[in-house]
């Protein structure tokens, strides 16, 4: 979970309680990415792994540039500009390098795969290979790059779509459990199951489906370990938010979150992702920092009513009960 909800704390009490945390690297610096890695590892006997973001096409600028003018209403009322939209590839050469000199036990790719020689690199280096993925054709991309495993996303996950292209067209999105399926007709890699799994039988459907284990993010995010924003973790519970939607309105990429006013004001966001993600922040920051939970960017899965604030540990012993363990 990119953004601040994942924090050191989250993922060592989850690899503590006997699960696998990921440390989110995207939108952050290498400096404070090896610093996450290194708190990890100073407090969680147990094994995690990082993910990172690979980087996007460059979008239209006209494009951009329409949408934003959509969005000084937004900004006038927050009291605060739309930023530039500036096109960057998150340092994701730096992050791979930094990666590859200190090697987590695991690496995960968001957003596309790695070249094979990437891969290989890891691999050489000991680290287990995971590429996120929301379609068989994706899977049988990540297998020929020689991936370990692969996270498969459904179309009820929350935050973005983790796959390879930023589009819109007929028949591309799948639930877990046909997206399960649909992947073991084209690769025998490893299946790492996520989307809206909030408690123990959705983690027994997709073991059942075929996956060897279960990705949650939702679920954790009003743990007291948590990164979220107060407000954000409030809106998980205000019964002002029915459902979840997806939206390109924040970042110019598909994302579901709850609906909010934001989203219904800018149905027509273009595909355009970092720029729009990185013209947005002062929106977001500055909704946030005035309660205004409209204005904010509350990604979540479908199961999003399933959250607690208890401690992660027992949200993953609780969990777990769905593996028979």
């Amino acid at each position: 979970m990119g953004g601040g909800p994942t924090t050191p704390e989250l993922v060592a009490a989850v690899a503590n309680a006997g699960g696998i945390g990921f440390l989110a690297a995207g939108y952050k610096t290498v400096d404070a990415m090896q610093s996450d890695m290194a708190a990890v590892r100073g407090a969680a006997g147990g094994s995690f792994g990082v993910n990172v973001f690979l980087p996007q096409p460059k979008a239209d600028p006209a494009v951009v540039e329409t949408y934003l003018r959509t969005l000084e209403p937004d900004a006038r009322r927050l009291d605060t500009t739309v930023a530039h939209p500036l096109w960057d590839h998150d340092n994701y050469p730096g992050k791979v390098e930094a990666l590859l000199a200190d090697p987590p036990p695991i690496v995960s790719f968001t957003f596309g795969c790695p070249e094979p020689d990437v891969v290989a690199a890891f691999r050489d280096v000991g680290t287990v290979v995971a590429v996120t993925v929301t379609r068989p054709e994706e899977a049988a991309a990540a297998a020929a790059a020689g991936a370990d495993s692969l996270c498969v996303q459904g179309i009820e996950a929350g935050a973005h779509q983790g796959g390879f292209a930023n589009e819109d067209g007929p028949g591309q999105d799948f639930g877990l459990l046909a997206l399960l399926g649909e992947v073991q007709r084209v690769c025998d890699l490893p299946m790492i199951a996520a989307g809206a799994i909030g408690g123990p039988r959705a983690v027994a459907a997709v073991f059942a489906a075929g996956a060897v284990a279960a990705q949650v993010g939702t679920a954790l995010l009003r743990c007291p370990e948590s990164g979220a924003h107060p407000v954000y973790k409030a809106a998980l519970v205000d019964e002002r938010f029915t459902v979840t939607a997806l939206t390109r309105a924040f970042s110019g990429r598909r994302a579901r979150g709850l609906v909010n006013r934001f989203m219904r004001d800018h149905p027509d966001a273009p595909a355009a992702y970092p720029e729009i993600n990185n013209a947005t922040r002062p929106l977001r920051a500055a909704a946030a920092a005035q309660g205004d939970a409209d204005g904010m960017s509350l990604w979540a899965g479908q199961a999003f009513r399933n959250t607690t604030d208890r401690p992660a540990a027992e949200v993953v012993e609780l969990l777990a009960k769905g593996a028979g363990s």
